[in-house]
């Protein structure tokens, strides 16, 4: 028996059989600890580009705005209220008064200027501090940010933007203290301060990241005094470790054994359907992906509804575009690209590869919302095979993997997207609009197409919400005969607790609000 087979057989009995005769350890009264599927890259939320960065860093500053729980409504966060222009270019925010950084110092209007001015003012001394890769996306149509009173803040747009007031629901516009920036430096990435629920409190590196309980947290009383972060890649390892113990709560249960979690009685299974894509990018630019055609093969190529019924097991949905199914700006017309090996050998000798060609595939071990990438991507190599495109897996560490894919070097690589609410601008704007090529953005296909480009950009200059629809439904019929990747799947958040974790929902973003939890 392989060995990996080995793991699986001790699982499920694990499983099945856990109780009394299996060693529980007790964790600390008022410690939580979770196991994330990598380490946080990096703690500044403004430079966070990864989920397992933002579950940690968004306990610790917060947003003007912000969505409620279960929900991706916008309601008021650190702003009591705002106020828009009729020409929608003026954004004014009242400022909740008596509120403190971890470090003492006041929540202010200056605050907010500073938090959203340091990311998009490239002689603003905090600039050069550190990489900031959605201040374009996020922020380039800001104009100005003035203080017009310490309890008031105005954004000023260049133009008007439909979904602004959903960006500042964004990790990039948490606000953070600008005393502790000036103080730490370029080291305010590893050591952050902000108004959340918990403070930083030390970073072990490739081990645990621990935060505690602000005890003066302006929104409620924080049950748990302090959150352990444990990187463990390997989800069987994180299974394990949650069914003997030793943690307390996991993300992305392996899809081999959802259903036996769900009969445990030491763990309780949660699902969510949130707004993710997982997709396979091609970059656009360099040969043969130049050409459609290869690119509507590779489609064509790869078996989609054998990776999510084998692979993903239940924990995905198949995928018609970045856009979340039966959401407001979704396309319910779209299909699929259909398995059809044949038709992508076709397409291929009429771009000029009778005989096919070679390639690399990027994948990282692990990383957020990446759910099972070397499975999946297994999957996908051989099914290109078949086609006449043998295909090199490249495996990587998760932040490497990141810093990998700023080198434009890239042929095919696997990667997702939380798009945090159900905007189609927060996905299809930032992964495919020409202006977010990497480095200066996350379009890591180094997409362009100018009349999509045309209707995002035309999507944000109306309110009316089913004019917007209109322009996005066409835009995606534009990704299926152009398409930028191979789109797989929208995946079905998981996540399991021990029993003592009460009060824990998933949401829709996959935001892990542990702020919530309180321990038996």
């Amino acid at each position: 028996m392989r060995a990996g087979a080995v793991v699986r057989a001790l699982l499920v009995a694990i499983v099945g059989l856990l109780g009394p005769a299996i060693p529980v350890s007790a964790q600390p009264a008022g410690t939580l600890v979770v196991g994330l599927v990598a380490e946080p890259v990096n703690l500044d939320p403004a430079q966070v580009t990864d989920l397992n960065s933002n579950r940690v860093g968004r306990r610790i500053a917060e947003t003007l705005v912000t969505f409620p729980d279960e929900s991706t409504q916008v309601v008021p966060g650190l702003a009591e209220s705002w106020t828009i222009s009729k020409d929608g270019l003026r954004y004014t925010f009242k400022l909740r008064r008596g509120i403190t950084f971890h470090d003492g110092t006041p929540f202010n209007a200056d605050a907010v200027k500073f938090s959203i001015e340091r990311q998009i003012d490239p002689e603003h001394p905090a600039n050069k501090l550190g990489k900031y890769p959605f201040a374009n996306y996020f922020f380039g149509n800001v104009k100005a940010v003035e203080t017009v009173d310490p309890a008031t803040v105005e954004f000023v747009l260049k133009e008007p933007r439909a979904s602004f007031l959903t960006i500042l629901t964004a990790a990039a516009a948490s606000i953070v203290s600008p005393a502790a920036v000036k103080k730490l430096g370029a080291d305010y990435a590893l050591q952050p301060v902000g108004t959340g629920p918990f403070k930083y409190a030390s970073w072990d590196r490739g081990q645990r990241v621990v935060l505690e309980k602000n005890p003066s947290y302006w929104r409620y009383p924080v049950k748990v005094d302090r959150v352990v972060y444990r990187p463990i890649v390997e989800g069987q390892a994180r299974l394990t470790e949650l069914l003997t113990g030793s943690l307390d709560l996991i993300v992305d249960v392996p899809p081999d054994f959802v259903a036996q979690v769900e009969q445990s009685p030491k763990a309780t299974l949660l699902k969510q359907v949130g707004a993710h894509v997982w997709y396979l990018g091609i970059n656009n630019q360099k040969k043969p992906f130049d050409d459609k055609r290869v690119r509507q093969a590779l489609n064509y190529a790869v078996n989609k509804e054998a990776i999510v019924r084998d692979v993903l097991k239940g924990t995905g949905s198949l995928s018609r575009g970045p856009v979340l199914p039966a959401t407001w700006g979704a396309d319910a017309g779209l299909k699929p690209y259909p398995y059809e090996p044949e038709r992508a050998r076709k397409l291929l000798a009429e771009a000029g590869y009778p005989s096919g060609f070679s390639t690399t595939l990027w994948v990282p071990e692990s990383g957020s919302g990446m759910q099972s990438p070397v499975p999946m991507s297994t999957v996908i190599q051989s099914n290109l095979k078949a086609v006449g495109i043998p295909v090199a897996l490249q495996t990587m560490e998760w932040g490497a993997y990141l810093a990998k894919l700023r080198t434009k070097e890239q042929e095919l690589f696997a990667l997702s997207w939380m798009a945090g609410n159900e905007d189609p601008d927060m996905v299809m704007y930032p992964l495919l609009h020409s202006s977010q090529w990497t480095p200066n953005g996350p379009n890591r296909a180094l997409y362009k197409n100018e009349r999509f480009d045309e209707l995002l950009h035309q999507a944000r200059l109306t309110t009316d919400q089913g004019k917007r629809a209109a322009l996005y439904r066409e835009a995606q019929r534009i990704l299926v005969d152009d398409p930028p990747w191979i789109l797989i799947d929208h995946e079905i958040q998981t996540a399991a607790h021990a029993k003592r974790v009460q009060g824990l929902k998933l949401h829709p973003s996959f935001d892990l609000r542990v702020e919530t939890i309180s321990l038996k």
